[in-house]
């Protein structure tokens, strides 16, 4: 009698139950970390029966991310002693991230206090003042804002672009930036009010810095089904609305 293959249901749950088989690179800083003296790029490669150029490709990633480290050989005869590598020690900071759950842990928090409008604004314009050097790109952009673009509307775009908004002026809307894309838009279904409040204040902390004499007075969101929009004013007395 034939053996009977297993249904698929019962197939796809024991392969889900095996073991992934670690990568090259994987196997790579595995044999590292469980040797006890340094190792060349031969000695891995006859460990794990592969072309050392494999393990040279693999040992340059490794590096790169600090993940490995090159150390002196000691002379074994005439020319230069082969290099050998050692794992450094500390977790993997290429392994997995939950940067979503940490954000999605903060936003909770904020709207789970009192008035969780006002803190998300004050906290986006507390980090967008202190990175708008860093992300606004360089001053000489305002100088030539562009039709109808109001001062700093440029650096605005620019910072926006970097954090990944797709920003871009209206039509027809002078003082008004359009952004298309929203890097949380997961975020925005269970917290509308802190994350779009969060950007609204990052925009208006960055503008302030940079004193352009414009301040992004209101954030419509989804003002249509693909697009959140800001509009800009001439900065004037007293504080910005929000």
């Amino acid at each position: 009698m034939k053996p009977t293959q297993p249904a698929e249901p019962a197939r796809a749950a024991i392969q889900r139950s095996r073991p992934a088989r670690p990568g090259r690179r994987e196997q790579v800083l595995r044999a590292l970390k469980s040797a006890e003296v340094p190792l060349s790029i031969a000695g891995i490669a006859e460990q794990l029966s592969v072309h050392p150029n494999t393990v040279r490709f693999h040992l340059e990633a490794l590096s790169r991310t600090g993940q490995v480290e090159q150390v002196a050989g000691k002379p074994t005869g005439p020319g230069r002693p082969a290099a050998l590598f050692r794992a450094v020690p500390g977790m993997d900071p290429s392994g997995p991230t939950q940067y979503r759950t940490l954000a999605r842990i903060l936003a909770q928090d904020i709207a789970a206090g009192p008035d969780p409008r006002s803190r998300a604004i004050e906290a986006g314009r507390r980090w967008g003042a202190a990175h708008a050097e860093e992300l606004g790109g360089p001053a000489a952009s305002d100088e030539e804002p562009g039709a109808g673009a109001a001062p700093g509307t440029e650096r605005l775009m620019h910072l926006m672009k970097e954090m990944d908004f797709d920003p871009g002026l209206q039509p027809g809307q002078a003082g008004s930036v359009g952004l298309r894309h929203c890097p949380f838009l997961d975020l925005v279904a269970e917290f509308p009010t802190v994350v779009c409040a969060l950007h609204l204040g990052l925009m208006q902390g960055a503008m302030g810095e940079w004193k352009s004499g414009t301040e992004v007075t209101e954030l419509v969101p989804f003002a249509q089904p693909d697009l959140c929009v800001a509009h800009l004013h001439p900065v004037e007395a007293g504080p910005s609305r929000g």
